[in-house]
């Protein structure tokens, strides 16, 4: 059950920059005395109310709506279109933040329609953008971008840079939530670069946010931890109660995501504690949801039901559909983790109800899944076939993994209990691929998530010795020069600043190729999954368990020996970045060698050319045995004898080439056979890693699968151009 509401992913507030402020209750001020001192009717005291309403628009709606509407009236009075125009757009803003999209929508028209036959640019261009942020706030993104782009056009116009940055940041949102991230990204810190150059907190906050939601979608919590703490630590700068509100919540989320149940419910709570944000409904409904699943996840019925309650019963208030599923998909869960099956039903048929047109819904996948477990549970199997099918359909539609899994256990266990044992076997080895595949990403992200926390706590630390050392360094120095001539010191003074730029300079350029370096070694972290299945290890073992079991006592201690010395070779070889040809030789016939004792009918083959000094060349390791290995698991399905596998290595002309080869059924057959969505991971992963080896080895390295039926001989061909180093004697 995903109960982590999107909706806090979302930023964009960023209505009109040429409001921004950072000291709020200081402008507050200011302006309530300009409006004490300014009697006069006039365009003055509108402009000064409106002023005021806006500062008051997130912090404190009830007062922003007391200003607006004197303002209003005044605009009326003096017969003003412009500034009964901007009263309408002031007022859509406000209604927006309380999440009234009708009222709001209706506001906005009003001011849209005054400010075209004024032939207000500016106007518009304010307008478009802020319908743009009510879309997106109510999730019609396909509207929202129609409307940031018209109003981006009106910016250009213009000549509006600060307005064609505020649309880089609200478009990169729409790609955020479409799931573009590349695009998100670029839009995020081409807008946050403008920020800083132009001190603008608020848009750093936002901007901040956002990029932290994108790492935060695409799993990498520690960037996105990151991210999320600069944007509160702005929020908190600038004293914006919604803005520290924002950062807490999607903080928990991380922290949720990565299993820290206790502290992301205390960030939650801090959020809670924040008055201001009660004004926005939507914001407590999102809010009380995440928290519900807290309690949930702890096994807590009665808190989880407490939440979801006041959930519902606030998003109805406001017709939010969005958070009214999500809470009434929870409900059903809570009841039926409680065993409380009619009111589960009852509040997954309603979350079904909700989301019958969305077939793209997360929320709706949580209502057929939850609809399948309770039939299940109450032993109505044919209800909960129905429902798990439909799970499966809009699953493999929308290729959410989670939920096909989900689906498919739920699949075996009814076609189990029914006895229907074909298609149980069918539905658990469909379960157990996808749980294959949700491991490897899970545990694939873990290793980059992990290496990336290391290296970037380590930089902090190495920068906090480098910046204390120096820090001391100038103290000394500068107690010294007190005794010395003025310009001696100023010139000392200037030598430490231009040292400390220029290690500033350094530091940046070598954090950004440690960077770059990342991908490397998520792909040879990747590679070493590859290198040694948990299936070949499962094999081995099960082999060895059947050698005890027959008492056939010198062959099972001749294999453990072979198997284990294969494990040490590989561990050590994954160590380092290249090794010496002769171990990567040794660990590829060690693990031919266990194959033989496995598989008596494959004849093995490995030829190395004389010309080769293998203890003389270094490689990078495990870049030969994923090969042999898949030909070993598909080159003989359907053959008995007579089975094949011979590996060449030969340098010709500086070029260090391996050539495996097989007379199996050949790789155009063998694909065919197999799913058309099943890649060879080994082959992905070894032509990644070959492009980044080609650069550091300055030195081309390739990989070509062939069918040997071109050649007209039988099997598959596979040649690996691997990159070397000769060893200096």
């Amino acid at each position: 059950m995903n109960t982590i509401n999107k909706f806090f992913l979302l930023f964009f507030f960023l209505f009109s920059f040429s409001y921004v402020t950072y000291a709020q209750n200081r402008v507050i001020d200011s302006l309530k005395i300009e409006l004490k001192n300014h009697k006069a009717k006039d365009t003055i005291r509108v402009k000064l109310l409106n002023h005021l309403a806006f500062h008051n628009y997130r912090n404190n709606p009830p007062q922003a709506f007391k200003y607006i509407k004197e303002s209003f009236a005044l605009a009326q009075e003096i017969k003003s279109d412009k500034s009964i125009a901007h009263c309408f757009y002031i007022n859509a803003i406000i209604y927006t933040e309380q999440a009234n999209f009708l009222e709001a929508i209706k506001n906005y028209q009003q001011a849209l329609q005054l400010y075209t036959l004024l032939n207000d640019l500016k106007g518009l261009e304010k307008c478009k953008n802020a319908l743009g942020v009510l879309y997106s706030y109510k999730g019609d993104y396909n509207l929202s971008l129609k409307s940031y782009e018209e109003g981006k056009a009106i910016a250009v116009k213009l000549g509006d840079k600060k307005g064609i940055n505020k649309y880089l940041y609200n478009i990169g949102n729409v790609y955020l939530n479409t799931g573009d991230y590349q695009k998100a990204k670029e839009n995020f810190n081409e807008s946050l670069k403008i920020n800083k150059k132009e001190n603008d907190s608020l848009g750093m906050f936002s901007n901040l946010n956002s990029i932290a939601s994108v790492y935060y979608e695409q799993g990498n919590y520690p960037l996105s931890l990151n991210y999320f703490n600069q944007s509160l630590y702005v929020a908190q700068k600038i004293k914006d109660s919604i803005g520290i509100f924002r950062s807490y919540n999607n903080i928990g989320n991380v922290y949720r995501l990565q299993g820290l149940k206790d502290k992301a419910l205390l960030y939650y709570n801090k959020a809670l504690a924040i008055r201001a944000a009660s004004f926005n409904v939507k914001n407590i409904t999102a809010l009380k949801n995440n928290i519900a699943g807290i309690f949930y996840d702890k096994n807590d019925f009665k808190s989880a039901e407490k939440y979801y309650l006041e959930s519902i019963v606030l998003s109805k208030e406001i017709d939010d559909k969005v958070n009214l599923t999500t809470a009434l998909n929870g409900l059903g869960f809570v009841y039926l983790g409680a065993k409380k099956h009619d009111k589960a039903l009852k509040y997954f048929e309603e979350a079904r109800l909700e989301n019958a047109l969305d077939y793209t819904s997360y929320d709706l996948l949580d209502s057929y899944q939850g609809l399948a477990e309770t039939y299940f549970d109450i032993k109505k199997y044919d209800l909960a076939l129905t429902n798990a099918n439909k799970l499966v359909k809009l699953a493999k539609e929308n290729n959410i993994l989670s939920h096909k899994k989900n689906a498919y256990n739920i699949l075996y266990r009814i076609y189990k209990t029914k006895g229907d044992y074909k298609n149980a076997f069918e539905s658990h080895e469909q379960y157990k691929i996808i749980s294959d595949s949700l491991l490897n990403e899970d545990n694939i992200k873990k290793i980059a998530e992990i290496e990336y926390e290391y290296k970037y706590k380590n930089k902090l630390e190495n920068a906090a010795k480098r910046e204390t050392k120096l820090t001391k360094t100038v103290k000394t120095t500068a107690q010294d020069l007190e005794k010395s001539q003025r310009n001696l010191l100023l010139g000392i003074i200037t030598f430490l600043a231009v040292a400390m730029v220029l290690g500033s300079i350094i530091f940046f350029l070598k954090l950004r190729n440690s960077k770059a370096k990342t991908q490397n070694i998520i792909t040879e972290q990747k590679l070493l999954r590859t290198q040694m299945t948990p299936h070949f290890i499962f094999n081995s073992l099960s082999v060895l368990q059947g050698m005890i079991l027959n008492k056939e006592e010198s062959k099972s201690v001749s294999y453990l020996s072979k198997f284990s010395k294969l494990l040490r070779i590989t561990l050590e070889n994954s160590r380092d970045k290249t090794v010496l040809l002769s171990q990567e030789l040794e660990a590829v016939d060690n693990y031919l060698s266990l194959q033989n004792i496995e598989n008596e009918k494959i004849n093995f083959k490995l030829v190395v050319d004389q010309s080769i000094q293998s203890n003389k060349i270094k490689v990078p390791p495990m870049l030969i045995q994923p090969f042999v290995e898949n030909a070993i698991e598909h080159a003989f399905k359907n053959q008995k004898e007579a089975c094949e596998i011979e590996i060449n290595l030969t340098l010709v002309n500086s070029k260090l080439t391996c050539t495996i080869l097989d007379n199996g059924i050949g790789i155009d057959l063998s694909e065919r056979n197999q799913n058309q969505n099943k890649k060879s991971l080994a082959t992905k992963i070894t032509s990644e890693r070959l492009q980044y080896l080609s650069k550091d080895f300055n030195m081309k390295g390739s990989i070509t699968i062939e069918d040997r039926s071109k050649y007209n001989e039988k099997g598959t061909k596979v040649t690996i151009q691997i990159p070397f180093l000769k060893q200096e004697a």
